[in-house]
């Protein structure tokens, strides 16, 4: 049994992450930031739910590039062969969901 307070996680570095569950190769993870990821694209499918703060998610479609901002609460569904970036407004905690090993 865990108790989580997403609100009060910090990290040493941008994209630092608390591991939360492993169930059987896909990853709960709780991630802080104040910095953009980088442009990649995931082996598996990916969920990552915005628990604190705003994040601008940038994603492509076949070549064009597209962007929504996510609040708090807002969820971002990427399938298989989806590239996307994550960039935050400020600092934010983010819930992702992902098979382990994944970028």
């Amino acid at each position: 049994m865990k108790v989580i307070r997403a609100s009060t996680f910090t990290a040493e570095r941008p994209w630092g992450a608390l591991d939360i569950a492993n169930m059987d190769g896909i990853t709960t993870r709780l991630h802080w930031t104040d910095q953009p990821y980088k442009w990649h694209v995931n082996d598996g499918d990916e969920v990552f739910a915005v628990l604190d703060g705003r994040v601008e998610m940038r994603y492509r479609v076949e070549g064009v590039e597209h962007s929504t901002v996510l609040e708090t609460g807002d969820v971002f569904y990427a399938s298989v062969g989806t590239e996307h970036v994550a960039h935050p407004i400020g600092e934010a905690r983010i819930l992702v969901v992902e098979r382990e090993g994944s970028v």
